[in-house]
C-alpha cells in the first residue's frame, strides 16, 4: 500500500516551513476551450479544486486569511505526498479565482483500485446470450446502436496489483474510464489531512468545503451539451447524453442506462433504471384506470341512486337536516344532484376491480424489479459492494476517540462513542422524530379545526349570497366549498413543513453520526419518509377513515375539542371529496417539483452568465464553464427518490378513489425523466461517481407501502364509498322481508339510507336560527337509525348492523383473496433470474481460476524445485557415505 506521507499543522497557530510544503505547477490557459488534459496535453484532468485567492480577499481579517492560505496550502502538499498531480491556473474571467486541476497517475490509480476493492475486467463475457421473444418490439424504442455503441460485457474480479497480467487491459489510458478515476481521486480528497487541534486531526475536502478555504470541489464534464468537442483527444459523451437521452423529443424512447452508468457512476444509474422500469410498468396501470374510468362514465346514467338524488319528485320533496349548528339552515337533496353524478363515476364496480388489480400490480411491480435490479447488480459489478467496497464517511472516522475491543477480530479498534453513548444518540434522535412528527399531526389539526369553523361561515353566506343563482349553487355548496379550500392550505402547510424539516432531519442524522454513506441515506431516508407519509397522507386519512364517521346524529351530535361540531359527508359520501384533495395534492406537488426542478437551477445559471457577459467575448475553459453550473448537493439523487415513492403511495393506497392517479403518474414520470436527465447534462455539475447495489431503504418502504395498500383500499370501498350499502340494499332490503319490491331493484335505495328526524326534537344549541315555513314537521339525515316514535327512535336499525357486518366480511375477504395472489406471485417468481445466476457462477470461477489457482501452480513449481533440490542433496549425502 502506497505510503501516506502527510504534512499537519500541528495548531492552528504554527505552521511548517514553506520549503518543507510541495506546491501545484503554475500554467496559462492554452486557449483549448474543450481540452480535459494539464497544459502538457498528456495528463488527464480527474479532478478541480477552486478557491479564491486569499491575497485578494477583502471580506476576511488578515489573520484569517492567512490562516486559510496556510491550512490550504498544507492540504495540496499532502495530495502531492499522496502521489497526485496538482497544476493551478488562474481564471479567465474572474482573476481572483484559481483551479487547482487533479491528476492521479497509473500507480496511484492501481494502489487505490486494490484499497478500495474496484472490480475490474478480468475477460469478455463469453456465455452465450438469447434474445428475449419481445427484443424486435423493444428495438423500435431503443437508442440507435450506431450512435451510442453498446458496452462490452466482462467478467470482473476485485483489482490486485500483483495479479496485474491477469486483468483485461488493451490501454492503460482507458483502463480506468473517467468515473472510475474521478472516484478514486475523490476518496484520496476525502482523507487527507490539513489541521490538527488538540490532537483531533482535520482532514477532508468537505470540512474545506464547508469552511470556504476551497469555494468548490468537482469532476470535468467531458464537453459542451450543446455541440461536440472541438478537441479531437476528448470524448462527446455529455452532447450524446443530451442529444439522445435528455432532449424531450426522446420521451418515448428507452433509455441508455450503461452509457448513463459509465458517465455518471451506478448511483445516478440505478434511479434512473428504476424510475423507468416503474413508469413502464405504470402503463399497464395507467390502461386499466381509464378503463375503470370510461366504464363508470359509461354506467353513470344507469346510476339509480343519483337519478332519484335529482328526481324533482323524489330528491325534490325530500327536507335534509343542518349539518351544523344555529347557522346553518334546511336544504333539498337535490343542491347534491351534480356531485352524485360525478360519484357514479368513481364509486363504481369498476373501482373494485381496479382496487383489486392495483394490489396484484404493485406486486409484480416489486418482484420483476428485484430480478431486474439483480441482472444491474451483477452487470454493474456491485453484487459484493457493501460487504467489499464501501468505505467509512471522513465523519465518522474524525471522531473515533473510544477503544473497544471487535467481537470478532478480538482486537482493539476506534470508535466515535461507547455503547451507553449509542443509546443516548438513538434515543435523543427518536424522540426529536417523534416531536416532529407530533408537531405535523398538530398542523393536521389546526386543518380540520379550519375545516369545522369555514364550513359554518360557508353554510350561512353561500345559501344567502347565492340562493336565487340555481346553476352555480349547483357546484358551490358549502362542502365542495370548504374542501377546496381546505385542500389548497393543506397543500401550502405540506409545503412548508416540508422545507423546515428537511434542515432537522439532516441535523438529527448527523448528530446520529452513521458509520457509511449508505448507513446515512438510510437513516435520513426513513427520517425523511415518516415525516412525508405523515404530512401527506395524514388529510387522506382523515377524509377517507375518519370524516362523517362519529357525527351522532342531529337531535344529540357529536361535538370535536367540546367546541366544533364533527363535520358530515354529502349524502352522497366522502369518496368524492377525498377524490378532490388527491387531485389538487398530487396535482399540485407534480406542479410544484417540476417548476422548482426546472426553473431554479436554470435562473441560478442564467444570472450567473449574465454577470459573467461583460467578459463574455473571452475564450473560457472547460472547467470554468462548469464551475458556473449549480452543484448537485450533498445528497444527490434523494430528493428525486422522496418525490417518486410519495407518488407511488398516492398511486397504490389510495386508487380505489381516483383510479385516473396512475395515468397522471404516467404523464408525470415521463416529463420526470427527461427533466432529470435535463438537469444532470446541462444545469448541474458532474456529480461524483458513486457506487450502489441497490435503491437502497427505499426498497422496503415501498413493499410496506405494499402491504398496507391493500387494507386500505379494501377499507375505502368498505367505510368511504356507498358501495356496500348499496348491495346490501340491493340484495336484502328491497325485497320482503325487509323491503316492498317484487324482485331486487336498486329503487327507493335513496330514501331508505336517509333517516327521519323530528324538527321538535332539536336542542337549543344545534337549532338553526332560521325557520321553516312549510309545512314540513320533520327532516332527513344521512344513517341507518329508527325513525321518532318508534320504541328504540335514533338508535341504529337493523340495516346499520347487516351493512357492518357486510363491510368488515368484505374487508377480509378482498385482504385474504390479495394476500394469497400476492404471496403466490412472490413465491413463483424468483428474486435472480436463471441467466443472471449462471453469469454470477462464471465470474466466481474465473476469478478463482486467474487469480488462486494460478498463484497454486506457481508455489507448486516452486515448492517442486525445492524438493528436486533437497532430494538431490539427501543422494549425494547417502552417496558419499556409501563410498
Amino acid at each position: 500500500v502506497l505510503e501516506l506521507n502527510q504534512v499537519v499543522i500541528p495548531t492552528y497557530g504554527t505552521v511548517p516551513d514553506q520549503q518543507n510544503l510541495h506546491t501545484p505547477e503554475w500554467a496559462d490557459f492554452d486557449d483549448k476551450p474543450d481540452s480535459l488534459f494539464f497544459s502538457d496535453g498528456q495528463r488527464r484532468i480527474d479532478f478541480v479544486l477552486v478557491y479564491e485567492d486569499e491575497n485578494k480577499k477583502i471580506t476576511h481579517k488578515r489573520s484569517d486569511r492567512k490562516k486559510q492560505k496556510r491550512k490550504r496550502q498544507v492540504y495540496e502538499s499532502n495530495l502531492i505526498n499522496n502521489g497526485l498531480q496538482l497544476e493551478a491556473t488562474r481564471s479567465v474571467v474572474d482573476e481572483n479565482l484559481v483551479f487547482v486541476k487533479v491528476h492521479a497517475p497509473w500507480e496511484v490509480l492501481c494502489t487505490y483500485a486494490e484499497i478500495m476493492h474496484i472490480k475490474l475486467p478480468l475477460q469478455p463475457n463469453d456465455l452465450k446470450t438469447r434474445d428475449s421473444a419481445f427484443s424486435w418490439f423493444s428495438r423500435l424504442f431503443r437508442v440507435d446502436e450506431s450512435i451510442i455503441k453498446p458496452e462490452q460485457e466482462f467478467f470482473t474480479a476485485p483489482f490486485q496489483k500483483e495479479h496485474l497480467s491477469n486483468f483485461y487491459i488493451r490501454d492503460k489510458d482507458a483502463f480506468f474510464n473517467p468515473a472510475t478515476r474521478s472516484r478514486i481521486v475523490h476518496f484520496i480528497l476525502s482523507r487527507v489531512e490539513y489541521a490538527a487541534k488538540n490532537n483531533v486531526k482535520k482532514f477532508g475536502i468537505n470540512k474545506l468545503l464547508d469552511t470556504g478555504i476551497y469555494k468548490a470541489a468537482f469532476p470535468l464534464h467531458d464537453s459542451s451539451f450543446r455541440h461536440p468537442s472541438t478537441d479531437p483527444n476528448c470524448p462527446n459523451e455529455r452532447h450524446l447524453l443530451y442529444r439522445e437521452w435528455a432532449h424531450p423529443k426522446n420521451i418515448f424512447k428507452l433509455q441508455p442506462l450503461d452509457f448513463i452508468r459509465k458517465y455518471y457512476g451506478e448511483k445516478i444509474g440505478i434511479y434512473f433504471a428504476w424510475l423507468g422500469f416503474y413508469t413502464n410498468m405504470l402503463i399497464v396501470a395507467a390502461v386499466v384506470g381509464v378503463g375503470c374510468f370510461l366504464y363508470g362514465c359509461l354506467t353513470r346514467n344507469n346510476c339509480t341512486w343519483s337519478q332519484e338524488v335529482c328526481d324533482p319528485n323524489i330528491g325534490g320533496n325530500i327536507l335534509m337536516c343542518p349539518q351544523c349548528d344555529k347557522a346553518c339552515t334546511y336544504w333539498n337533496l337535490t343542491i347534491t344532484c351534480e356531485s352524485s353524478k360525478k360519484l357514479c363515476i368513481f364509486d363504481s364496480f369498476g373501482t373494485l376491480v381496479f382496487a383489486v388489480f392495483m394490489g396484484i400490480w404493485v406486486t409484480l411491480f416489486l418482484e420483476f424489479w428485484k430480478r431486474r435490479q439483480a441482472e444491474l447488480e451483477y452487470e454493474w459489478d456491485t453484487v459484493e459492494y457493501l460487504e467489499q467496497e464501501e468505505q467509512v464517511r471522513p465523519e465518522y472516522e474524525a471522531r473515533c476517540t473510544h477503544v473497544v475491543v471487535n467481537e470478532i477480530t478480538q482486537q482493539e479498534e476506534h470508535v466515535p462513542y461507547t455503547a451507553c453513548g449509542k443509546c443516548i444518540r438513538m434515543a435523543f434522535c427518536a424522540s426529536a422524530v417523534f416531536f416532529w412528527i407530533l408537531l405535523i399531526i398538530a398542523s393536521v389539526i389546526g386543518v380540520i379545526v379550519y375545516r369545522l369553523s369555514v364550513f359554518l361561515v360557508f353554510s350561512a353566506t353561500l345559501s344567502q349570497h347565492i340562493s336565487e343563482k340555481e346553476a352555480i349553487r349547483k357546484y358551490l355548496t358549502p362542502q365542495t366549498a370548504t374542501s377546496v379550500t381546505a385542500s389548497l392550505i393543506s397543500f401550502i402547510v405540506i409545503m412548508v413543513l416540508n422545507v423546515i424539516y428537511e434542515k432537522v432531519a439532516i441535523l438529527i442524522t448527523d448528530f446520529e453520526l452513521p458509520r457509511t454513506q449508505t448507513e446515512y441515506e438510510n437513516s435520513l431516508t426513513t427520517k425523511m419518509f415518516l415525516f412525508q407519509f405523515v404530512n401527506y397522507y395524514s388529510s387522506c386519512f382523515y377524509i377517507a377513515f375518519f370524516k362523517g364517521k362519529f357525527v351522532g346524529h342531529p337531535g344529540n351530535p357529536v361535538y370535536w375539542l367540546g367546541k366544533y361540531r364533527n363535520e358530515e359527508c354529502d349524502p352522497g359520501g366522502c369518496l368524492l371529496e377525498l377524490t378532490t384533495q388527491l387531485a389538487i395534492i398530487v396535482g399540485g406537488k407534480a406542479l410544484w417539483n417540476n417548476i422548482q426542478e426546472m426553473l431554479l437551477p436554470w435562473v441560478k445559471n442564467l444570472i450567473g452568465r449574465h454577470c459573467a457577459a461583460p467578459r463574455s467575448e473571452k475564450l473560457v475553459p472547460r472547467w470554468e464553464h462548469d464551475y458556473h453550473l449549480q452543484p448537485i448537493g450533498k445528497l444527490g439523487l434523494f430528493y428525486e427518490y422522496l418525490e417518486m415513492v410519495i407518488q407511488f403511495g398516492f398511486v397504490t393506497l389510495f386508487v380505489a378513489s381516483f383510479p385516473l392517479g396512475p395515468l397522471l403518474a404516467l404523464i408525470n414520470n415521463m416529463l420526470e425523466i427527461r427533466l432529470d436527465a435535463w438537469k444532470l447534462t446541462t444545469q448541474f455539475r458532474r456529480m461524483v461517481p458513486q457506487k450502489a447495489q441497490d435503491i437502497g431503504a427505499w426498497q422496503p418502504i415501498m413493499q410496506g407501502i405494499a402491504i398496507l395498500a391493500v387494507v386500505t383500499n379494501a377499507m375505502i370501498i368498505a367505510f368511504t364509498s356507498d358501495m356496500i350499502p348499496r348491495l346490501v340494499y340491493y340484495w336484502s332490503f328491497s325485497v320482503p322481508p325487509y323491503g316492498s319490491h317484487s324482485s331486487h331493484t336498486m329503487k327507493g335505495y335513496i330514501n331508505s339510507t336517509l333517516s327521519v328526524f323530528n324538527i321538535s326534537d332539536f336542542k337549543n344549541a344545534s337549532k338553526p336560527l332560521s325557520s321553516w315555513f312549510g309545512n314540513h314537521t320533520t327532516c332527513r339525515y344521512r344513517d341507518f337509525r329508527y325513525p321518532p316514535g318508534h320504541q328504540h327512535q335514533y338508535e341504529h336499525n337493523i340495516y346499520y348492523w347487516h351493512v357492518i357486518a357486510a363491510k368488515l366480511a368484505f374487508i377480509i375477504v378482498m385482504e385474504h383473496i390479495i394476500y394469497f395472489v400476492k404471496f403466490i406471485i412472490s413465491y413463483l417468481i424468483p428474486d435472480v433470474s436463471q441467466k443472471t445466476k449462471s453469469k454470477v457462477k462464471r465470474e466466481k470461477y474465473l476469478t478463482q481460476k486467474l487469480l488462486h489457482e494460478n498463484d497454486l501452480k506457481v508455489v507448486k513449481k516452486t515448492m517442486g524445485k525445492i524438493a528436486d533440490k533437497i532430494i538431490k542433496g539427501v543422494d549425494s549425502t547417502f552417496r558419499h557415505k556409501a563410498e
